[in-house]
């Protein structure tokens, strides 16, 4: 059963994470705001992946002087899906 996420995010240009997650795998991530480009990037190369190993991939990547990165913020919101602090939201279709 597929169930979604929203992580609001922090220190990034993109404000908040969807991300759309089955049985420890990532079905779908999207960025709101941010670089789309990268963005685009990152969620394409994540579905499909385990969200454990996502996090090994991803987490501390730095944007240039900040202290963590839309990648990163991602691996935060992997982290709190798998500890139940990051609650599945209803979406209106």
């Amino acid at each position: 059963m597929e169930k979604t996420y929203l992580y609001q995010t922090a220190g990034v240009c993109a404000g908040m994470i969807q991300i759309t997650v089955a049985d420890d795998t990532i079905a779908a991530v999207r960025f709101l705001g941010g670089c789309s480009g990268n963005a685009q990037g990152v969620a394409a190369l994540v579905v499909g992946q385990k969200l454990d190993d996502v996090v090994g991939k991803i987490k501390d990547i730095r944007c240039g002087n900040r202290t963590t990165s839309c990648p990163d913020q991602l691996a935060t919101a992997l982290e709190q899906i798998k500890s139940g602090e990051l609650q599945a939201v209803e979406l209106a279709e």
